[in-house]
Formats: C-alpha cells, structure tokens, sequence
C-alpha cells in the first residue's frame, strides 16, 4: 500500500484526499492507498470560526465534483442561473447593466461547511486526519514517513517554500484590498429563473461582487469588495466585524452604487463570524521544494498558483488541480513519485492554469484598448456578453479572443459589434 501526506485541507486537499480514498473501492483488490491529511482545524472548530472565502464554482468544477460524489450540498444550495453586469454610467449604457444566462448555473458553498463536512467523510473512509499546525520545519518527517507528499495550502510559512516563479509573477505586493460578508436580506430572488450573481466595476476604484450561496443555516448573499489600495473602497484596514460591515457596506453603496444599495439595503450577517477582510499579493510558485537531501514535496492549487480573486477562479482552479493530481498519482502505479514525475505532474495542471492567471491578471489593470472594445460591444451585443460572462466558466478560452487584440477584434467584427464598439466607448472594467 502506497502512503500518501495531503498538508492542507481545504478545496484542493480534501478532494484530493478523498479521491484516494474513494467511498466503495473495488472489492477484488485491496485499497491502493493509505492517505494522512494534516488540517490545522477540526471540523467543529471550522463551523465555529470565521468565513474562509467567497468562493463561486461554474459548471466544469460542480461537474467534477458530482464525478467524485462529493456533491453533497448541491441539491440544497442556490443555483445561480444568470450574470449580472453593471455597466459605466454613460449615453450608451443599458440602464441597470446587462444579465447573460448561463449556459450551466453557477453555485457557492461556504467553506466551512464544506471543509468540515469533507474532513468527517474523510475519517468515515479511513482516512487518517492529523490535527494542529504543520509547518516548514515537519516536512522532512512527513515526507520520510510517506510515498508522496502533497502541499496543499497557499498561505503562511507552508506555501513559502516553494520558490516564486518571476517569469509568471508581475507583481510584488496586492493589487487589491479584499473584504468579504455573508449577508440575509428581506428581497427575493433578483431575477425571473433563480438568482443571479452580480459583477459591478466601480469607478476605477475597485469592483462589488453578489454571490448567492448556501451557508451553515441555509442560503444567503456572499458580498467581495475588490477595493483598489489607498482608493475610496480601501476602508477595511480596521477589520470590521459582520455589523459594522454590513453598516460600512451600505454606506458605500449609497454613494457609489444606488442600484445595488436598493437591493441591499435590510441587510444583515448570517453570523458571528460572517465577515473577513485581508489581501494577497498573486504569485506563481516553482511547483517542487526540496525538504531534505534526498526528499522533495510536490505543491498544488494555491500553494503554488495563487490568483486574486477577482476572476472568481480559485475554487475552480483548486477542483481541476485535484482532478488532475489524482489522475497523475493513480495513473503511476508502482513507481517512485520522484522530482521528474512532480514537475511532469505539474506541468499538466498548468497548461491550464496558465489561462486563468492570465485571465485574472487583466482584470486586475486598467483594461487595455482591446477589452474596453469588447465590454462595450458586449454591452449591446448579447452574443458577445454570452460569450464574455461564459468565458467564466473555463478562462482557457478566453485565449482564443478576448486575450488577444487583432483576435478580439476579428472576433467582433465576425459578429457585427465592431461599429458598435467604436461609437459606444469604454462600457464595463
């Protein structure tokens, strides 16, 4: 039986963990895997504590997680049916933005519940959970003790290790000042079909984002502030609690935003520990650390491809990197998981990860020339909004368009929005 360390359990670690102990393994042969999962927390420590994200998966991700039968809240939480996108105040804007279907609804599960519902599948299996804090220094007795060891974490002194990759990593500090809250308000759903998720750029100052999601006493509103540092959303630095958040929120939505102060006003947080505020700078990280002389860990999702969130990438990048983890390790049988099959193995998850860095990158800077064309082509045109809001769903397509200048703009004029796009001028960030 092969041993395999998961240091991390959150999105990635826990689905990964639980694809190696698989809920029925075949009964002719013996269970191919012994897993030891390191979590700081226990899963009443993680209901009890602090919200962990405002995490959204698109339809590819659900699917593998439906693949994996690990869909266990699905049928409980809100499907988010439609994207709304407010767009610049302006001659040509369509007042109250514009609201694009999706092709598969979207859904967003609050971590705690799903990290700690995982963890107790998880020791169900026979999976071995160590509780507490790993650090740098118990990596080299992890990894002694085991076949393969996975890093799975992307925060902290756990993820420093990895050494950061300059080619792929354009910036040293956040480009965002982050603050998220879980909300309950006395409207109904926002849109005929089921609820919609809600994009608002603000200004050049940042972005307001509204998720609808499923959290420990049922659904709610997932509210991310995208505040850009030292501008006028950038009003979190004193960490304010759910109220005060909330409180705090409405104030800038009257100011900025009326439209979506309208919706969000009655408000209030589903919890005590509802709200979190922080940033992070985005880094791609050398996917192999070595811990000893003759021992080397493998890192995945986060720890060593870390986006900001403006994308609303990373629970999707973190399911397809587990995916893909767990086909690279049960694909190998028998031989040594060493340094070459760690960067082979790496190596797959990045051909597509590199799209959604990519992706998230751009939107985290002034548009260029070519995307004001398409937002404000999309703006009127509702194929191009499909296929932008869409685009969400797996940014590697993104590659063939909307990345790149001439390609956008043969892609515009192939659907008769590029006179569109001239006159109307920049829409939507």
């Amino acid at each position: 039986m092969r041993r395999i360390a998961v240091v991390g359990a959150g999105q990635a670690g826990l689905q990964l963990a639980l694809g190696l102990r698989p809920e029925k393994p075949p009964e002719e042969a013996a269970e191919p895997y012994e897993v030891t999962l390191y979590a700081a927390r226990r899963p009443a420590e993680v209901r009890a504590g602090r919200i962990l994200s405002t995490q959204v998966m698109f339809g590819p991700a659900l699917a593998l997680e439906r693949a994996a039968g690990l869909n266990r809240w699905e049928a409980r939480t809100p499907r988010m049916t439609a994207i709304r996108m407010a767009v610049t105040e302006g001659p040509h804007a369509p007042e109250g933005g514009i609201t694009v279907p999706l092709d598969a609804p979207a859904q967003s599960v609050d971590q705690r519940v799903k990290t700690a519902g995982w963890l107790e599948l998880f020791e169900e299996r026979g999976g071995r959970v160590v509780y507490g804090t790993a650090g740098p220094d118990d990596l080299p007795g992890i990894a002694a003790a085991h076949d393969l060891t996975v890093v799975a974490t992307g925060h902290g002194p756990l993820a420093e290790i990895f050494g950061r990759d300059g080619r792929h990593s354009p910036y040293d500090r956040p480009q965002r000042t982050l603050a998220a809250c879980y909300v309950r308000r006395p409207h109904g759903p926002d849109g005929p079909g089921g609820p919609h998720g809600r994009i608002n750029p603000v200004d050049g100052a940042g972005e307001f984002y509204v998720l609808h999601g499923l959290t420990l006493d049922g659904p709610c509103e997932m509210l991310l502030w995208e505040a850009v540092p030292g501008g006028p959303l950038d009003v979190w630095g004193d960490r304010p609690g759910p109220d005060a958040f909330v409180e705090r929120s409405l104030e800038l939505l009257r100011d900025r935003l009326p439209r979506e102060y309208e919706l969000c006003r009655g408000m209030e947080p589903t919890d005590g520990g509802a709200a979190l505020t922080g940033a992070l700078t985005p880094v791609v990280r050398h996917p192999v650390a070595r811990v000893a002389p003759d021992a080397y860990v493998l890192g995945m999702a986060d720890a060593v491809v870390l986006n900001d969130p403006i994308g609303g990438q990373g629970a999707n990048s973190a399911a397809r990197c587990a995916d893909r983890y767990l086909r690279e390790i049960t694909g190998h049988g028998e031989r040594p998981f060493d340094r070459t099959w760690m960067l082979r193995t790496f190596a797959a998850y990045w051909e597509h990860a590199r799209h959604v860095t990519a992706f998230s990158n751009l939107l985290l800077g002034p548009p260029p020339e070519h995307v004001q064309r398409v937002m404000s082509a999309a703006a009127h045109h509702p194929d191009v909004a499909h296929r932008y809001i869409n685009g969400y769903a797996d940014p590697a397509g993104f590659q063939d368009w909307f990345m790149d200048a001439d390609r956008a703009d043969a892609y515009l004029a192939a659907v008769g929005a590029a006179g569109t796009a001239r006159a109307a001028g920049p829409a939507a960030g």
